[in-house]
């Protein structure tokens, strides 16, 4: 079977509806630099800018900067920087496939090999972006020499191609760049740009480039949201294969939902004008609405789910999702609770429109996201995503007659009892589920069973509540609280959490 190239484009004949690159993409100038090849930023940003190509609307293409060499940059060189996304899921009630040959990457260079030529295309006319998403790890600050071939950190590299910029167009203010980075931490982009001024001064660069890089730059914050588990397994593999007629190595399969909010004002939407492509792009002064609709509602329902689902039984989103009983108790938490419980003025109509994509996204059979992996640092999550919405509920409900927020208590305590390590094996902790061991890969795992060793589950709610350093605040204090997780933790305990769950939410009875 033929394999995916500029070659092959014209002799394709899929056996499904297929999205082809538009016949000038090759004649595209290169206008955005993109640091990292990863799935994400294929399955989202670049796929976004391909349908603005084909749509005229943006007609530029990207260059990729890849840190490491092989892997999937050799899979590039091999298929002229083409690859299909296959967008599988359930928007509206309805099941979506997609099917598209992206061809927005004009290069893919490598930063240890070809940074000549990176540094070429840092002094283009045609540049006027650049995207990165790291991870995490990569927007921080580490001690790093600019003028080396390449600069060892990211941010140490995208200095470099800035300072580059400057001296070729000799301090021009109309040649700086939109920034937009994508790792998920909160004001990527402020605290990129924070990095970089003090790259600048630990190098001695001198003052007027500074005034240059914070000047003439705009750093946009923003947020992505999209769920791409990148190449799939490989019956579903040799099955698309199949169906699409040809060997793609960079398949890749994602999500239908999608967003990405970018902090910027009319220049911003001006430069990037892809946005106009899709409805999924919005480019705003401030993008926190969509940050706190994320966090509280996707990332806080995943939190107070995955303990009662995993220690139900369910491995998988998708497979909890077609428990009527507990998903019911994921509508409820979400909807009922965790709403009118977030910290931020938002219209509750378009919290429930994205607690309604939410679900559908939960329900996607194309995605199997593991409720095991969304327990990883379980404390930090829970206080990260869901103090904040608590204490706000009772600020909303409790206060002449206090109103427990029944599901939260629940969640929580399906939290505590995740958290009961019986064994350890070198640095981890591991809890049991129907005599099947499970790893507790949280920061807190000693702390948990210490207590559990030692506590009543009524002492050690109360103790786990009541601390401080872990939640910020005594959430022991909120009327009710305490007395309910505590309960519902015991009931978890003599009957498991499928009696625990069909009993409450047949009667109405969460305590």
């Amino acid at each position: 079977m033929q394999s995916l190239s500029t070659q092959s484009l014209p002799y394709i004949q899929s056996g499904i509806p297929l999205g082809l690159p538009v016949e000038n993409w090759q004649q595209l100038p290169e206008r955005v630099l993109q640091f990292g090849t990863g799935v994400l930023l294929r399955g989202l940003p670049d796929y976004l800018i391909d349908k603005a190509n084909r749509q005229g609307i943006f007609n530029g293409r990207i260059v990729v900067i890849k840190s490491t060499d092989g892997g999937d940059m050799n899979a590039f060189a091999r298929q002229d920087n083409l690859y299909t996304l296959c967008i599988r899921g359930i928007q509206d009630g309805q099941t979506v496939e997609e099917n598209v040959v992206c061809s927005a990457i004009s290069r893919v260079l490598s930063a240890k090999q070809q940074w000549d030529d990176i540094l070429r295309v840092a002094i283009s006319p045609d540049l006027q972006i650049v995207i990165s998403n790291t991870t995490e790890v990569g927007i921080q600050l580490v001690q790093d020499d600019v003028r080396q071939s390449p600069p060892e950190s990211f941010p140490g590299k995208l200095l470099a191609v800035l300072y580059a910029r400057y001296q070729a167009f000799n301090g021009a203010s109309d040649k700086g760049l939109v920034i937009v980075p994508t790792e998920l931490i909160s004001d990527n982009a402020t605290k990129l740009e924070a990095i970089l001024l003090e790259l600048a001064h630990r190098n001695e660069l001198d003052g007027a480039f500074i005034d240059w890089l914070e000047t003439a730059n705009t750093y946009c914050n923003s947020l992505v949201d999209r769920i791409v588990p990148g190449r799939p397994d490989s019956a579903t593999q040799q099955e698309l294969t199949g169906q699409l007629g040809y060997e793609d190595e960079l398949l890749t399969i994602s999500e239908v939902y999608r967003l990405w909010a970018i902090q910027g004002n009319e220049q911003v939407k001006n430069i990037l004008s892809f946005h106009q492509a899709d409805d999924c792009i919005f480019i705003r002064p401030n993008i926190d609405l969509f940050r706190e609709l994320k966090l509280r509602l996707l990332n806080g329902t995943h939190t107070l789910s995955c303990g009662l689902a995993y220690l139900g039984g369910f491995n998988t989103v998708r497979a909890a999702m077609e428990d009527e009983v507990l998903s019911t108790f994921i509508s409820r938490v979400m909807l009922d609770e965790l709403i009118p419980g977030i910290p931020y003025a938002v219209d509750p109509a378009d919290a429930e429109r994205f607690g309604s994509q939410v679900l559908d996204r939960f329900r996607n059979s194309f995605i199997e996201h593991r409720w095991l992996g969304i327990t990883m640092q379980y404390t930090a999550k829970m206080q990260m995503r869901n103090v904040q919405t608590l204490l706000h509920y009772y600020q909303q409900f409790g206060t002449d007659q206090p109103v427990t927020p029944a599901y939260f208590s629940l969640g929580f305590a399906a939290y505590l009892l995740f958290m009961r390590g019986t064994k350890q094996q070198g640095d981890t902790w591991y809890g049991e589920r129907n005599g099947e061991v499970y790893p507790i890969n949280d920061a807190q795992a000693p702390y948990f069973a210490d207590l559990w060793a030692t506590l009543t589950p009524a002492e050690l709610t109360h103790t786990v509540l009541a601390n401080t350093t872990l939640w910020g605040h005594d959430l022991s204090k909120l009327p009710g609280f305490a007395d309910s997780v505590s309960g519902n933790l015991s009931q978890l305990l003599e009957t498991g959490v499928l009696a625990t769950l069909a009993t409450q939410l047949d009667t109405g009875t969460i305590v």
